[in-house]
C-alpha cells in the first residue's frame, strides 16, 4: 500500500478523524517532522546510510494492545518520501500481542529511519489511548465511554481519533462545538437556573442550534435542572452528574447518589457520569442506567503501547525476548 497523504486518503480510513473546523493534521505532521530534523536534518542518518540505500523495516509489538495510527503513520512516511510503501497484517483498531510483527514500510533506508520516530511517537500515544479506551469502553457497557478536553495541547484531534479508534465515542471537540454549563460558569452566573436560561436566550437570539449541557454536583442541582426544564422551553439536551460517584476506603465505590439522580431525570435528558472513573470502577458506573461515562484519563494519563520498528527484526527479537518485551 502507497502511502498518499491526501484529503481523499481520509476517505479510506477504517476509522476516519474527527471532524474540526481549524485543525491542520498535516501541519501538525510537519511540525513534528521539523522540531526533529531541526535546521541541518539528521546528521546521524546522512553520516552512515547512503542516501540511495534501499531497505525494508518492520513494525514489532511489544506487548499486547490495540493498534491506532496505522493510518497517520502512512501520511507521516509519505510527507517524508512518497515513494516509500507499506504492507500491514492488521488495521487500526485491531488486537496486537507481543512479539507481533504486523506491518513493514519499504523504500529508501534514509527515509524510514528519518520518519521512525515522529510515526513511533504518534503511533505509541495513540495505541496507549485506543487500549485503555477499549478496555473501559467494554467495561463500562451499556453505558458509552467519552473522553475530555484534557489532551495533549497540539494533539487535540490526534488524541480524540485514537478514542474513536480503540471504540469510544468523542466528547466535545472544543469550546465551540457544544454548549457545556460547569461549574464556574454556574457560579458566575449566579445559579444553576441562571445560567441555562442566560444559554437558551444565547442561542435564540444567535440562531444557534447545538447540544447543551449542565453540570451538577447534589441532587438538589438535579432538582433545580429538572424544575427549570419543565417551565422553560430548554435546548438543554444532557446532564452532567459530577462526583456522584463516591470512592470507598476498601477500593469500592458507592452509586447511590448517581442512581438516584438517574432515576429522577428518568430519560428526560441524556446523562452523563464524571468523577472517579476507573479501569476499576467504570463498570459498577455503567451498570446505574448513565447514558454517557467521561473520564479525563483516557487522553491525560496515556501509557504509551510499546512499538518498534526495525530494520533487523530477528536481533530486535532476540534482545526483546532478553528483556521480556517479546
Amino acid at each position: 500500500m502507497s502511502a498518499i497523504a491526501t484529503k481523499n486518503a481520509v476517505e479510506s480510513f477504517v476509522v476516519k478523524p474527527p471532524a474540526h473546523p481549524t485543525y491542520d493534521l498535516k501541519g501538525v505532521i510537519q511540525l513534528a517532522l521539523s522540531e526533529d530534523a531541526g535546521d541541518i536534518g539528521d546528521v546521524t542518518c546522512k553520516a552512515t546510510i547512503p542516501i540511495d540505500m534501499e531497505s525494508e523495516a518492520h513494525f514489532l509489538a511489544k506487548e499486547d494492545g490495540i493498534v491506532a495510527g496505522i493510518a497517520l503513520a502512512e501520511m507521516i512516511f509519505a510527507e517524508v518520501d512518497p515513494s516509500l510503501k507499506m504492507e500491514w497484517s492488521i488495521n487500526d483498531g485491531d488486537k496486537v500481542h507481543k512479539g507481533l510483527k504486523f506491518g513493514k514500510v519499504q523504500g529508501k533506508a534514509h527515509s524510514i529511519v528519518i520518519a521512525e520516530r515522529v510515526v513511533l511517537n504518534f503511533m505509541q500515544r495513540m495505541s496507549g489511548i485506543a487500549t485503555l479506551t477499549k478496555a473501559m469502553a467494554d467495561a463500562a457497557h451499556p453505558a458509552t465511554i467519552l473522553e475530555t478536553r484534557k489532551t495533549a495541547p497540539g494533539l487535540r484531534l490526534v488524541d480524540k481519533w485514537a478514542v474513536l479508534i480503540g471504540g469510544g465515542k468523542n466528547h466535545r471537540m472544543g469550546l465551540f462545538d457544544m454548549v457545556m454549563i460547569k461549574d464556574n460558569h454556574i457560579s458566575a452566573a449566579g445559579g444553576v437556573s441562571k445560567a441555562l436560561n442566560s444559554v437558551d436566550q444565547y442561542l435564540e437570539q444567535n440562531k444557534l442550534q447545538m447540544g447543551v449541557e449542565v453540570e451538577t454536583r447534589t441532587i438538589a442541582e438535579v432538582h433545580e435542572v429538572l424544575e427549570y426544564a419543565s417551565q422553560t422551553k430548554t435546548s438543554l439536551t444532557r446532564i452532567m452528574l459530577d462526583n456522584m460517584v463516591v470512592p470507598l476506603s476498601n477500593g469500592d465505590i458507592e452509586v447511590s447518589m448517581l442512581e438516584e439522580a438517574v432515576d429522577l431525570i428518568n430519560g428526560r435528558f441524556e446523562t452523563e457520569a464524571s468523577g472517579n472513573v476507573t479501569l476499576e470502577t467504570v463498570h459498577k458506573i455503567g451498570q446505574t442506567g448513565v447514558t454517557y461515562i467521561s473520564s479525563g484519563a483516557l487522553t491525560h494519563s496515556v501509557k504509551a503501547l510499546d512499538i518498534s520498528l526495525k530494520i533487523d527484526t530477528e536481533l530486535a527479537l532476540e534482545v526483546g525476548r532478553r528483556t521480556k518485551r517479546a
